[in-house]
């Protein structure tokens, strides 16, 4: 594949991630994702001949990789783990506001919206999800509970972002940093 090639392929990733993280994945369709990338038609099929559970699979990931490379570098710039937390609901508090309350998490809307009827969604958000997880549970090294905090602490952060969405207001972020905070330490 050529530049331009793969640039209309990322322009079509582009668009999806934008979509589902606004809408799931019932908001993102095959006509708005083509409007959305100024794609022809017929790349998106050359691109991702799956169709829509391909060009979603693959927005999923890539936005997984994306927020996973954002706790790296969180992780890699804070003292304590309490202050890991913090920073990044903090950074996802800025970007959800930031979007004008439409970029919360960029896999819980298709997660839930997919995950009893599409296995290879389901496995998408579940593969995120567990990377995820692996971050926490890196950064938590040494600490008795790290694989049950890991998990407590993004239900806890998916929590967060959904009723900081839902309210329009960063205080379920805030109120959830303090009580990780007691959590880990």
């Amino acid at each position: 594949m050529g530049p331009k090639g793969a640039e209309t392929r990322e322009r079509l990733l582009d668009a999806t991630q934008e979509l589902i993280e606004a809408g799931g994945y019932l908001g993102a369709g095959l006509n708005q994702v083509i409007a959305a990338s100024g794609a022809p038609r017929g790349s998106l099929y050359f691109h991702f001949p799956g169709g829509k559970d391909q060009l979603v699979g693959e927005s999923v990931r890539r936005a997984g990789r994306a927020i996973g490379s954002d706790l790296e570098g969180l992780a890699d710039s804070s003292t304590s783990v309490a202050e890991f937390v913090e920073a990044v609901l903090r950074h996802l508090g800025r970007r959800l506001e930031g979007s004008g309350w439409h970029k919360g998490c960029p896999v819980a809307t298709v997660a839930l919206e997919t995950a009893s009827i599409n296995t290879s969604l389901q496995e998408a958000c579940s593969e995120v999800y567990a990377s995820w997880e692996e971050a926490l549970r890196a950064r938590l090294a040494g600490h008795p509970d790290a694989d049950d905090l890991a998990v407590t602490i993004l239900a806890l952060v998916e929590g967060a972002l959904l009723l900081a969405r839902t309210h329009r207001s960063l205080e379920p972020l805030d109120r959830v940093a303090r009580r990780i905070g007691a959590l880990v330490d």
